[in-house]
């Protein structure tokens, strides 16, 4: 009993880290703006990295980097494995990219961020940086998806738990040759296709929104990603699921070795995230679907937007302005 008692005091200690971690992607996003338009996504890349490094140093938390941009020999990326924190509070499991979208800002696009996920130790998918096949999709067509069928037949069953037609049906995709097929098959059956060119974080959260008018998010992306959007669609009651896609024996073999005796087996939602006990976090960087990018006034302020998801949450999610 008292082991139990133990462990539900962490988990609503790791719940209560959601504002420390919003603060952390805040700085990430800030410390990459100057290099929005400049041609130079490492350069991004690392100054977001070391921002965020910095400041989950500074939160009371034994934290773990369990799916992330590397190994050790990766720095200055938040590598898998990274130990962060004071070593002082909870301990917790970190997903992160601390830039999603890194060409977009050297290109000046949209749709960059800096994100997070977290939930209590030993509930995160601990695997290399590596392909994802991915499906995503909102609350009410939770449970009738299946990675291993034909995207038609999930694309039927989505259409027919939503009320709707598979004309009407939405389904956002990566706008990339090896999603052409994906593309095709959308068009064959008369719905329409949402593209976008990075970051598919945000596109698996507008499932989730209904404003956002989104039914389906497919593809193949990274897994560090699928496994921080499946964070987030769990906090926000959706549904995901994952398939991790080795391109060679040595990512192959990497899988083995993190403990992943059958690399290429479907996950649910609930085998990438195993607790409620999480939380998400972004802030734009450049403009996206559901956030503003960075904003510089007049008065030298920074104006930072941000979205916060917290499982088993009253209010599903929050959008947040703050200026520094």
């Amino acid at each position: 009993m008292e082991e139990l008692k133990t462990n539900v005091v962490n988990e609503k200690r790791v719940q209560a880290l959601a504002m420390d971690f919003l603060t952390v992607s805040q700085q990430a996003a800030i410390a990459a703006y100057p290099w929005i338009g400049k041609g130079k996504k490492n350069e991004a890349d690392g100054a977001g990295t070391e921002a965020m490094r910095n400041q989950l140093n500074l939160i009371d938390m034994s934290g773990l980097i369990v799916i992330g941009e590397g190994e050790l020999d990766e720095a200055p990326m938040l590598y898998i494995d990274e130990e962060v924190g004071t070593g002082r509070g909870p301990q917790i499991d970190i997903a992160v990219d601390p830039i999603d979208g890194t060409s977009a800002i050297a290109k000046g696009l949209d749709n960059s961020i800096a994100v997070l996920a977290a939930s209590v130790k030993g509930s995160l998918l601990h695997a290399p940086d590596m392909y994802m096949k991915k499906i995503a999709v909102g609350p009410k067509a939770k449970g009738c998806i299946d990675i291993d069928a034909p995207l038609i037949e999930n694309m039927k069953a989505v259409a027919n738990t939503l009320g709707k037609s598979l004309q009407e049906l939405t389904v956002m995709i990566q706008e990339r040759p090896r999603h052409n097929h994906l593309i095709k098959q959308v068009f064959d059956a008369g719905a329409s296709v949402r593209l976008f060119t990075d970051g598919d974080v945000t596109g698996s959260i507008a499932t989730a929104i209904e404003e956002m008018d989104v039914d389906i998010l497919v593809g193949t992306g990274g897994a560090p990603e699928g496994v921080i959007a499946a964070t987030a669609l769990k906090s926000l009651g959706g549904d995901f699921q994952g398939k991790l896609a080795p391109q060679n024996q040595e990512e192959f073999d990497r899988c083995m070795k993190m403990g992943l005796s059958e690399p290429e087996k479907a996950l649910t939602i609930d085998e990438i995230v195993k607790s409620d006990d999480c939380f998400f976090v972004a802030t734009g960087i450049t403009d996206n679907m559901l956030m503003k990018g960075i904003r510089k006034k007049e008065n030298g302020l920074t104006l930072t937007h941000s979205f916060l998801t917290v499982g088993g949450s009253v209010s599903k999610y929050q959008s947040i302005e703050t200026y520094y």
